[in-house]
């Protein structure tokens, strides 16, 4: 089992993280990683998405749309998701004993 799920972790990553798109992989790995290295004006949004996810309101992705298109905020969105999906993840791996 844990080789299933660390290869469709890792397909997962590949996807989201290193296939191309319209932002760059820098920027997704980043965001991803928790947003210390991305510009001011997403840690907002990308903070909002890692602890409370269900609050993200149009509002905060219409503040974005002047300096993003919706193709990146969607990139940035997915990328910010899967960071804090993973980070869940390994949280409650630990807690059963079975780090990857």
């Amino acid at each position: 089992m844990k080789d299933n799920l660390a290869s469709a972790r890792r397909l997962l990553e590949e996807a989201v993280l290193e296939s191309s798109a319209t932002t760059s992989e820098s920027l997704r790995r980043a965001v991803a990683a928790g947003g210390v290295e991305v510009p001011a004006e997403l840690k907002p949004l990308i903070e909002k998405i890692r602890r409370n996810a269900y609050k993200v309101t149009d509002g905060d992705i219409d503040r974005l749309k002047g300096e993003y298109s919706e193709d990146q905020l969607f990139e940035i969105i997915v990328a910010a998701a899967l960071g804090a999906g993973m980070l869940c993840l390994e949280v409650g791996l630990s807690a059963l004993g079975e780090e990857e």
